[in-house]
């Protein structure tokens, strides 16, 4: 007879630690992403405009295209650079949110009812000041 032990734990249960592992993933990823397109588009920014004098004495503030995510996004695809820097920041504060989002299904997968109340009126916050400026 051997003496083994048998667990009845499945290797893809939904515990604390998985749970944790992946939002760590998902910030680490998010925060990534984001840093790279910001740095793709603050080159190819510097490519285009780097020799460009700075003229200081007026403000321009950015173009009404890139104040919305379509102006942005229809920006991204005709490779212009403050768009993708643009884009690179709505990556930046897309990743909390997602992080929220995530939770919110997680506790909702271990029956977790209470935090998932919590989190969905933390999801709702966090979406009422993203878009009810615009």
């Amino acid at each position: 007879m051997s003496d083994q032990i048998v667990t009845t734990a499945k290797p893809e249960s939904w515990d604390d630690q998985r749970i944790e592992i992946i939002i760590g993933t998902l910030l680490r990823t998010g925060v990534i992403l984001a840093a790279s397109v910001v740095l793709f588009g603050g080159v190819l920014y510097l490519v285009r405009h780097g020799h460009e004098i700075a003229n200081y004495s007026t403000f321009h503030g950015e173009p009404e295209s890139l104040k919305s995510p379509k102006g942005i996004v229809h920006g991204v695809f005709e490779v212009s650079a403050r768009a993708i820097i643009q884009l690179g920041l709505l990556l930046l504060i897309a990743t909390p949110v997602a992080r929220v989002a995530f939770s919110a299904v997680a506790f909702a997968i271990e029956h977790d009812y209470m935090y998932v109340v919590i989190t969905l009126i933390v999801l709702a916050v966090l979406s009422f000041s993203l878009f009810a400026s615009s």
